[in-house]
């Protein structure tokens, strides 16, 4: 079955979705020209639903009584490997732009759409500039638009979860805004970032009850640090006990 199961994604499914890929791209790079809140989001919902449904791979949402249509959030999930993009877009259901690594946008038709998207780009090597794009991001986040970051900032090499870095929670604290925590489990066992294939597994998106920040009216930026680390201990905490409960 293993081996049906390669010779299936190496000849059907992977040449499939290139050919998504491509098109979604060039749709959302042109529908952007026009309306990037709409032509930005919705190919890359499709085009990450599509991945998952072309690999066979089964997606269960738990949780999505917490997330509320008009509501602006601070999306942070763990992250277990690319397939947290593909799940993530794929079934949020929710408009939101990506804080991602600049390396992104040089990638063909995926970066450029990326960029035309409004996306957001880091530099992780410079705190000045990594600000900035935070700057950026919190321009967005309005009218139901919401922002999603990965705050471990990188795949976890061994399946368990990572440190929390504080980019998430100072936009949140900055905008008072709440803090969609999602538990994402099995990504690392569809594809680790050492694996060169697909492994079938079903992945589970845990979306859980909102944390809103604390208000920082008038506080010492000490004080504001140590909000922050509560909060983020906080958000790291109900994705943990999701991910030990397992599926």
């Amino acid at each position: 079955m293993k081996v049906l199961y390669l010779i299936y994604q190496l000849f059907i499914a992977l040449p499939i979705m290139l050919a998504v890929t491509i098109i979604a791209a060039v749709v959302c790079i042109v529908g952007s020209v026009f309306d990037n809140r709409f032509w930005g989001y919705w190919p890359g919902a499709i085009w990450g639903r599509l991945f998952c449904i072309v690999f066979l791979i089964p997606v269960h949402v738990h949780g999505r009584e917490h997330v509320h249509k008009g509501q602006s959030y601070v999306i942070a999930p763990n992250h277990q490997s690319y397939w947290d993009a593909f799940s993530m877009y794929g079934y949020v259901g929710i408009n939101f732009k990506w804080i991602m690594k600049k390396e992104i946008g040089k990638i063909p038709f995926v970066g450029w759409a990326c960029r035309m998207a409004g996306h957001i780009f880091i530099d992780r090597a410079s705190k000045f500039k990594s600000m900035d794009s935070i700057r950026k991001a919190e321009s967005q986040l309005k009218d139901g638009m919401s922002v999603l970051i990965f705050p471990e900032g990188t795949r976890t090499h061994d399946g368990k979860m990572g440190r929390f870095k504080r980019g998430a929670f100072q936009i949140a604290e900055e905008l008072q805004l709440p803090i969609l925590p999602v538990a994402i489990d099995g990504c690392y066992e569809v594809m680790n970032r050492h694996a060169w294939h697909v492994t079938w597994h079903p992945i589970h998106i845990t979306f859980h009850e909102p944390v809103w920040p604390k208000s920082n009216g008038g506080t010492t930026e000490q004080e504001l640090s140590d909000m922050m680390r509560e909060t983020t201990a906080q958000v790291v905490a109900v994705i943990q006990e999701t991910l030990d409960k397992g599926y």
